[in-house]
């Protein structure tokens, strides 16, 4: 079954590489310039990492990426723990 999603990320890719062991609970994954994937046997996960224009909020400039998953092999509910376990080590809080 394949449930793609995407969203936006102000991140810069270091701090998503720092971010995504934790994120993606310890699986190992190959890195290209484009994407971080993982596979198994009978199954993959791909994490697309695509520059997007910077945002400028007045003087303030942030980096942003569209991050789009892609997964074959993995039921519904392994790609809902997947995605709950990202969100929780990629959430940033503001105040």
């Amino acid at each position: 079954m394949k449930l793609p999603r995407s969203f936006e990320m102000t991140v810069t890719r270091a701090e998503f590489l720092r971010l995504l062991p934790a994120a993606v609970g310890g699986s190992t994954f190959v890195e290209e310039p484009d994407a971080f994937l993982h596979r198994d046997p009978n199954r993959f996960w791909r994490i697309g990492f695509l520059p997007l224009p910077e945002l400028r909020i007045g003087l303030i400039r942030l980096v942003r990426h569209r991050v789009e998953f892609q997964f074959e092999g993995y039921a519904v509910d392994e790609i809902e723990a997947f995605m709950a376990r990202f969100e929780l080590y990629t959430r940033r809080g503001g105040g």
